[in-house]
């Protein structure tokens, strides 16, 4: 029977794959997400020695019906997608220390994103050529989203993408990479105020039904069911590296802020891969940190801090978890996310915390740590880690003895690196000096950009993207 999908606060349901891709958030402000979770523990050895694009499509098919994507259309569509990276393993294991690094940064924008992005552009792609439509693809960006979005989208049919980021709240590399995209279809909006304002205008945009029915509303941000699909892959093929035989366990280190990617590994260790622990590892801005550790969910000011991609007052990809925490019942969950819009908080009881935290367990790394450690690992190990991904080595660091991995027999910790350094030179090359920038990231420093700024206002952007639409419709791009 064909998997189907349904909103976590109960309004929609029975929706189809497609269905699913092109609703990006649920009706009802939810997340889609799938009826069932498949089982893969009997057959996930049978995938251990595929190439990344095969077990993209081997995992893809599960989650969407044959007759919406025949399998060797999914297998063209990922061949295509992992074409572009720059490594031939797409996501190669590096040894640092006693643990190990997951590289997701060897993707056209250099952020693990270009995992997913990569995939769900010629998706979005793919299922346009069969019908008579135009998509909106319309995101909110902290800095490597949009990157990957827009290298994704850019030239893509009947696709205009509109792309959220907050004002000098990215890298600059980040926005001259966003920017300097100067493909007709893509459109950089700097709006003045923090990554929680672009995504609240994206959210409100997408439970605008008519808006979005009107202009056909797409969503690039992990909100879109199929970006944490996508992501899945990774683990499953990092796990297959270190254990060919699959014959151990894995914990992940996962820099976390919207708390997507990390979401993608709690949903590979639900299908049977053998994960011992997933931890979420934040920066300063630490509401996730909060509750796992107190059980306290409370929205905060964000802080802007030298990992500005996880600067994330609120976790949108949350809710999926929250879901499941609350025994997959949608009314208490849009009970509970009504109450946490009107007040800011949300607070859990000493057995649901107990449970969350065999789930997950939880560090944040201050801006003195992040610092020391990119320093000391260069150091110690010539190895160059990104902020974010120096928070993950902060938390593995934070953890060792509640953890106890590495007293461990067949077991591997694998850290999750999500950008290469050269994305943040300016903080970086404050705790280290100067470095080798890669020549596709060099290259863009200085080259010509496009952008426009707004207030941070959702009727702005909703002009914005009407009269952007108009215009290019009526042969003036």
């Amino acid at each position: 029977m064909a998997i189907r999908y349904h909103s976590t606060r109960g309004g929609d349901k029975d929706l189809s794959f497609e269905q699913a891709v092109f609703s990006g958030l649920a009706s009802d402000g939810g997340l889609l997400i799938p009826d069932s979770v498949p089982d893969v523990s009997l057959k996930f050895k049978e995938w251990s020695t595929l190439s990344f694009p095969e077990l993209a499509t081997e995992i893809a098919s599960l989650f969407c019906a044959e007759g919406e994507v025949p399998k060797q259309d999914l297998k063209t569509l990922m061949e295509a997608s992992y074409g572009t990276f720059l490594h031939k393993d797409i996501v190669p294991v590096v040894k640092v220390n006693d643990f190990h690094v997951m590289e997701l940064f060897h993707g056209p924008t250099f952020a693990f994103k270009d995992v997913a992005l990569q995939a769900l552009g010629n998706l979005y792609e793919y299922f346009l050529k069969r019908q008579t439509r135009r998509l909106t693809v319309v995101g909110a960006t902290s800095g490597d989203t949009g990157g990957a979005a827009i290298y994704g989208m850019r030239g893509k049919e009947n696709v205009e993408c509109f792309i959220l980021f907050p004002k000098g709240r990215v890298s600059k590399i980040q926005q001259q990479q966003m920017t300097s995209v100067l493909d007709p279809n893509i459109h950089c909006v700097a709006v003045e105020g923090t990554f929680d304002d672009c995504q609240d205008i994206v959210k409100g945009l997408f439970a605008d039904l008519d808006f979005k029915k009107a202009y056909g509303l797409g969503a690039v941000n992990s909100i879109n069911w199929a970006r944490i699909m996508f992501q899945i892959t990774y683990y499953f093929y990092t796990y297959y590296k270190l254990f060919p035989n699959c014959d151990g366990k894995m914990s992940f280190s996962v820099p976390t802020g919207n708390f997507g990617d990390i979401l993608a590994g709690y949903y590979a260790k639900r299908m049977g891969l053998p994960v011992k622990q997933m931890i979420v590892a934040t920066n300063s801005n630490d509401i996730l940190n909060r509750f796992f550790t107190k059980g306290e969910y409370d929205k905060e000011p964000v802080q802007a801090t030298c990992t500005p991609s996880m600067d994330i007052g609120v976790s949108s990809n949350f809710e999926r978890y929250l879901f499941y925490l609350h025994g997959c019942d949608p009314a208490t969950l849009a009970g509970i996310m009504e109450t946490f819009k009107t007040s800011g908080k949300l607070h859990v009881d000493a057995a649901m915390l107990e449970a969350a935290r065999s789930d997950f367990l939880s560090a944040s790394a201050s801006e003195a740590q992040i610092a020391e450690t990119v320093t000391s690992y260069k150091e110690k190990y010539d190895y160059l880690l990104c902020p974010h991904s120096a928070c993950g080595v902060v938390a593995v660091e934070q953890l060792r003895k509640e953890s106890n991995w590495a007293a461990e027999e067949k077991h591997e910790m694998v850290v999750l690196a999500t950008a290469h350094a050269g994305k943040f030179n300016d903080a970086v090359e404050k705790m280290i000096g100067s470095f080798p920038m890669p020549p596709q990231l060099a290259a863009v420093q200085n080259a010509e950009t496009r952008f426009i700024e707004r207030p941070n206002s959702m009727q702005a952007i909703k002009d914005t993207i009407m009269e952007t639409i108009k215009r290019r419709e009526g042969g003036l791009a």
